[in-house]
């Protein structure tokens, strides 16, 4: 998934009420960018960071740069937009290259459960196919890429959707999508929501199935990348 403005890069004052962040331009402007992150950012939002920003000319949106990366000047990136993954996972579902959901038909955002909405449906292969993506930028290891960054009731409430799905004879995978480059395996931060790592256990124990896959991040694109191996609870 290309980026469809070229992004520029910036250095973080700070981020704020969750969906805003204050940074200085390389002319050195100061401007707000939105962040579409919801979780904690743990690790991610330090003063002084390079970050990359997507600017915009669209007169609906206030905002006129929206925050896309963190640039660890390692040659490491994070994605930090939670609505990416979709993105770039949805391309490569179409494309047939996501190994283990190979489908004819992929459908997003469809309703099912109590008022919830599956990020992809696949059917066409088998059994229909229910697909739960989660973004995970939680780094707190070297190399362990770990989800969630922050106590998330809605997670937890999609691990209950997806038991249930398996319980009616469908498939039901959730999906850990690492948007960072410098991880290669992936677990669970169950002292930051041990109820959340109940869930998936009791989810897995259903038969929920669980696929890691990282990202090829750059400030041109984010792609899908390859299979990480998931390690426990």
């Amino acid at each position: 998934m290309r980026f469809p403005t070229l992004l520029v890069p910036a250095r973080l004052i700070r981020r704020y009420k969750r969906f805003l962040a204050d940074v200085i331009l390389d002319d050195g402007r100061e401007v707000t960018a939105h962040c579409a992150n919801p979780g904690s950012m743990m690790g991610l939002a330090e003063e002084g960071m390079k970050v990359w920003l997507e600017p915009n000319d669209d007169p609906k949106k206030k905002l006129k740069f929206g925050w896309r990366l963190v640039d660890h000047e390692n040659g490491h990136f994070t994605g930090v937009d939670t609505s990416v993954p979709n993105r770039a996972l949805k391309a490569a579902l179409i494309a047939g290259e996501v190994q283990g959901l190979e489908a004819p038909n992929v459908r997003p955002e469809v309703k099912y459960g109590e008022k919830s909405r599956i990020d992809f449906l696949l059917s066409g292969a088998g059994p229909d196919c229910y697909v739960e993506v989660k973004s995970v930028t939680l780094c707190r290891q070297p190399g362990l890429a770990e989800f969630p960054d922050s106590v998330t009731a809605r997670g937890l409430k999609h691990l209950g959707e997806l038991t249930k799905i398996v319980a009616g004879g469908e498939r039901a995978v959730m999906l850990y999508l690492v948007q960072r480059t410098d991880c290669d395996r992936v677990g669970i931060a169950a002292d930051i929501d041990p109820a959340y790592a109940e869930g998936l256990k009791t989810a897995l124990a259903a038969g929920v199935e669980i696929l890691c896959f990282d990202c090829q991040i750059s400030p041109e694109a984010v792609d899908v990348g390859n299979p990480l191996p998931f390690v426990g609870l």
